[in-house]
């Protein structure tokens, strides 16, 4: 049974994994997240490029049989460049959320949140456009989000304060559907919806992932069946931050980790 490879710059990657556990109970998993190096969202494109060549160089060594790069900086700066080096197949967090957000949206006004990266590389927008020109893209970096959800910082004025002035142009632009650019910002759901209001629809890539590795692995065959998967978790440093993190994000604690 071969596993299924993630890698991420650091923790926000487990919501990724939390669904492929989810959607796909019988896999076994292998994360690395470089938590030595995070974050990405700062980084040149150059330096996220070999960072990501090097991930999954670490992860084929684990013998994976795909691999899901559920950093929204990596898959946008990085997967064009890189995916037709590997022979297995490379699944970034970018199309499946555009796929869905195009759908989702009714009155064709979309808006993207996400790191400085992200956002500065218009991938997600790119995408948006070659699927439906009409639709009119708002983007906003929220850098303070990756810190207020790894410090626990979920509600509470401060983080309410900073949320409206990251939103006001996405609610000016008056958006119905929001695309999740970064994989924390789901642990921000119910605090985006108090600032959106209740009828935005808030596209969280890693259930679209999940969705689309699945049909992947079913048309390739390479589904596992019987016994429920396993998951192992390996970080580039500071294994301790990186289980206390966890939780958070996976919905329960890891003790296992392990410093390569």
């Amino acid at each position: 049974m071969k596993p299924i490879g993630v890698f991420d710059s650091g923790v926000g990657g487990l919501t990724v994994v939390k669904e492929l556990i989810n959607q796909l109970p019988y896999e076994d998993i292998i994360y690395f997240g470089d938590t030595a190096r995070v974050p990405y969202g700062i980084k040149s494109k150059e330096t996220v490029i070999r960072f990501s060549i090097e991930n999954i160089l670490f992860l084929l060594k684990q013998d994976v049989k795909l691999v899901c790069v559920a950093c929204n900086t990596a898959s946008s700066q990085a997967i064009p460049a890189i995916r037709n080096h590997f022979r297995i197949p490379i699944i970034g967090v970018i199309s499946p959320g555009v796929r869905e957000a195009v759908y989702a949206t009714q009155n064709k006004r979309i808006g993207i949140i996400g790191t400085k990266g992200t956002i500065k590389s218009c991938a997600y927008e790119l995408e948006i456009k070659q699927l439906d020109p009409k639709i009119r893209v708002t983007v906003a970096a929220c850098p303070l989000f990756v810190p207020f959800v790894e410090e626990g910082w979920l509600r509470g004025e401060v983080v309410r304060t900073v949320a409206s002035l990251y939103l006001k142009p996405l609610k000016d632009a008056k958006v119905d559907t929001i695309i999740l650019g970064c994989t924390h910002y789901p642990l921000l759901k119910p605090l985006i919806r108090q600032v959106m209001g209740d009828n935005i629809t808030l596209i969280d890539s890693a259930k679209q992932v999940a969705v689309e590795i699945k049909k992947i692995l079913a048309v390739e065959g390479t589904l596992n069946k019987g016994r429920k998967g396993k998951q192992k978790f390996y970080v580039s440093d500071n294994p301790e931050w990186f289980s206390n993190l966890a939780k958070r994000f996976l919905g329960r604690p890891i003790k296992d980790a392990k410093k390569v």
